[in-house]
This record gives C-alpha cells, sequence and structure tokens, in this order.
C-alpha cells in the first residue's frame, strides 16, 4: 500500500477557483440532500412535459452550465464570471419552469 502523505499532488493544478468549484458542487449535494430529509420531494410536470424532481432539474442546471462555459469560452473572449452570472440565471429559470 503507499504512503498516502508521499504521494505528489502537485499535477492536479488545485487553484482557488477549482476548490470553489469543488466546494461548491458540495454544498449544493449537501444542501439537496437535506431538502430531501426536511421537505420529500414531490415530481412536478414543467415545460418539458415530464415530471421531474428537485435533483432533476439539479443535474440540468448543472449539465446546462457546463455547456454554457464551454461555449463561453469556444465563442467569447470576455472573462468568465459572465458565464457563471448566465449559469444561475439559466439555473434559477430551470428550477422555476422544468
Amino acid at each position: 500500500m503507499p504512503d498516502l502523505a508521499a504521494i505528489d499532488l502537485a499535477w492536479m493544478a488545485w487553484t482557488p477557483q477549482t476548490g470553489l468549484f469543488f466546494a461548491a458542487i458540495f454544498a449544493l449535494l449537501l444542501t439537496m440532500t437535506v431538502l430531501a430529509i426536511w421537505r420529500p420531494e414531490i415530481e412536478r410536470i414543467g415545460v418539458l412535459g415530464m415530471p421531474t424532481t428537485r435533483g432533476d432539474r439539479l443535474f440540468l442546471s448543472l449539465l446546462g452550465a457546463a455547456f454554457i462555459h464551454l461555449a463561453w469560452l469556444g465563442l467569447s473572449g470576455a472573462e468568465l464570471w459572465w458565464a457563471s452570472l448566465l449559469s444561475l440565471a439559466y439555473a434559477a429559470a430551470v428550477f422555476r419552469y422544468v
């Protein structure tokens, strides 16, 4: 078994932004878990015409945010903070209407 203290993690390129990203994902999952315990989910039918839960809407929001950021990187030279704000607006719309 390798010595875990001797493993070099420099290749992972941990930056404050990377840490913030994973902390936000962890906080979202923790929040969804607490909400599922405190207020059990009820499926609802939105504009997609199929029943979705909070978890489904979170997944669609995260998937959409990934595509928004990739498109932003490919099509725009502006800072990614604008793509993040656009992703938050998209997530709000998904949670409201889907």
